[in-house]
């Protein structure tokens, strides 16, 4: 009776057991990414799933699952299994903006671990080619001159080009209005008619375009892409958001399961492949950052936001 008990005691214990030991990974991971297909961060995780795919040993199937701004995908992720299969790849703004933006949206700042930094993208403000404003004084004594009646564009309420522009007008102490758009390429055609006079776009989105002028780029050195144009720092405006994301998993992950992921993510984020990619989408040199700062950066990111957001109307 004693041997029959221990041997179904240690028969119910095995199936945990074999799970601690299991192998990782032995089927397919799928990357979500919340937006729709060609975008930038788009073509970057599809490289990146490339190079991670013989790392790990199984096929990495990227899936795009947009809708209400990145939170449907963020969401199904968040409420999948924690068990390192399902993965995201977004900007930062799945901790820091959705789950003030979007409270009964379903995300919390600790909803995902963050995995490995793999993208980087400075914004900038936009203006003309004739524009009379030259440099951001200009822009600052036009806005103050004219309160309220100068327009400004950008891919929507709450996101990063909007906030960097919120941050920036907040340093200014000046008003313009915003005029919310679907995207980048809209915001800059906007831009060249003379139906707003600035835009706040991705860096990134003017690449190869000689039909406009950066007027400001928000980061803390100029960008090797766009070398005639200066920062906002330089011209005297502390204000340097970015947009940056990589890999997250859903919170709960095992720790040796997110650490064989990292790995994997850091050897593919060296390789001349995705090198390629990010400089094709103008990525700094700096672009990768290990777990533990990226998480570092995360937070910082959080406080952040949460201080912008608070001055934000919502609607």
């Amino acid at each position: 009776m004693i041997t029959r008990r221990l041997l179904a005691t240690a028969g119910a214990a095995l199936p945990v057991a074999a799970i601690a030991q299991e192998a990782f990974p032995t089927r397919p991971v799928q990357v979500v990414i919340p937006y729709p297909p060609g975008n930038a961060i788009d073509l970057l995780v599809r490289a990146l799933a490339a190079q991670m795919q013989p790392l790990l040993g199984q096929p990495v199937v990227v899936v795009n699952r947009e809708g209400a701004a990145a939170l449907v995908g963020s969401v199904s992720v968040a409420r999948a299994p924690a068990d390192g299969y399902t993965l995201l790849f977004v900007p930062a703004l799945v901790a820091s903006v959705l789950p003030v933006t979007q409270p009964q949206g379903g995300l919390s700042v600790n909803s995902f671990r963050p995995i490995c930094q793999v993208f980087s993208n400075s914004m900038a403000l936009v203006v003309k080619p004739d524009s009379p404003i030259r440099t951001l004084g200009d822009l600052q004594r036009a806005a103050q001159a004219a309160p309220g009646r100068m327009t400004y564009g950008t891919l929507g309420v709450t996101s990063i080009p909007h906030l960097a522009m919120v941050q920036w007008l907040g340093a200014a102490r000046a008003e313009i209005e915003h005029v919310p758009y679907r995207a980048d390429a809209q915001v800059m055609t906007e831009v060249l008619q003379g139906r707003i006079d600035v835009g706040s776009i991705v860096l990134g989105s003017a690449a190869g375009r000689n039909d406009i002028r950066v007027l400001a780029v928000f980061d803390q050195q100029r960008h090797p892409d766009f070398p005639d144009a200066p920062t906002a720092v330089e011209q005297g405006f502390e204000v340097a958001p970015a947009s940056f994301g990589g890999l997250f998993a859903p919170a709960g992950t095992p720790e040796d399961r997110i650490a064989r992921i990292e790995a994997a993510c850091a050897t593919a984020a060296a390789t001349e492949v995705y090198r390629t990619a990010a400089r094709t989408g103008s990525q700094p040199a700096n672009f990768f950052l290990n777990r533990a700062d990226f998480t570092r950066r995360l937070q910082q990111d959080i406080e952040q936001k949460a201080e912008v957001l608070r001055g934000v109307r919502l609607n």
